[in-house]
């Protein structure tokens, strides 16, 4: 996978720290040859980000956050500014307010609905509006990341569950809307990972050793096999692929019930 990115550039959003799912695609990327930049938000996470991104040769970082409208239009004139043309954007954004993914999703609050969709689904659109204008000359690759509990109830994650199915309803949407000028929309779901955003949910240790014990490989996802993903996704490899959800969860999504050995 070495020279599958060769040659092309891209932005990745959402490293947290280096277990991040971001930062597994990002390492991948950058291994199969891309050129990255980064976005962060907060000074916070921009120092957790800077090392991990000199250590793939990267020095382009951009604060933003993405509930404010001047704010991505700041970032991607950043972008536009160093890059004319871009080929992949990574969005790994998502927040709900850890106190209601715990407990029944009765109790979700209003507030908190509202900006969890927000961050975690209509950002995407907005990231898609600013970057169509870098990729609508060569095309490009729109990637996000769900999670099954978009279609399927798991417990405690709760309202994340309805953002992540508005995230793939949008990327179904996108991908139509823009296939016209080869710009392809996908999203990766992965099975549970020991993430930061993964620990805020209630029960996420029980969650991760359940999956580990009953899919059909016996294992979780990885970093590695995320990042991997995404690298196909990005590559020419992927140029007839967009509109899908990609599950890289050791087959968890296909089992009516726990293997008989746990039930």
């Amino acid at each position: 996978m070495s020279d599958l990115l060769k040659g092309k550039r891209g932005l990745i959003m959402g490293v947290a720290n280096d277990r991040s799912i971001a930062w597994g695609i990002a390492r991948a990327m950058a291994g199969a040859g891309a050129e990255l930049a980064f976005t962060y938000q907060g000074e916070a996470f921009g120092k957790r980000l800077e090392p991990l991104a000199a250590s793939i040769g990267s020095d382009f970082m951009v604060d933003v956050d993405v509930t404010d409208d001047a704010s991505l239009d700041a970032a991607f004139g950043q972008l536009g500014a160093r890059w004319p043309t871009i080929d992949f954007v990574v969005h790994a954004i998502a927040f709900s307010d850890k106190s209601e993914l715990t407990g029944r999703f009765l109790n979700t609050s209003r507030a908190n609905f509202k900006n969890s969709m927000d961050i975690s689904a209509y950002s995407f659109i907005e990231v898609a509006r600013r970057a169509h204008p870098l990729m609508v000359e060569n095309g490009g690759t729109l990637l996000t990341l769900t999670y099954q509990g978009s279609n399927r109830v798991v417990p405690n994650y709760n309202v994340m569950g309805v953002a992540k199915a508005a995230l793939e309803s949008a990327t179904r949407y996108l991908a139509n809307d823009l296939g016209p000028e080869g710009i392809r929309v996908n999203a990766i779901s992965p099975g549970p990972m020991k993430t930061l955003a993964g620990a805020a949910i209630g029960g996420a240790r029980r969650t991760y050793k359940h999956t580990d014990m009953n899919a059909p490989l016996r294992a979780n996802a990885t970093l590695e096999a995320v990042g991997g993903t995404a690298v196909y996704l990005a590559s020419d490899a992927g140029a007839c692929t967009t509109g899908e959800i990609i599950r890289v969860d050791g087959g968890f999504h296909i089992l009516g019930m726990p293997q008989a050995e746990n039930l």
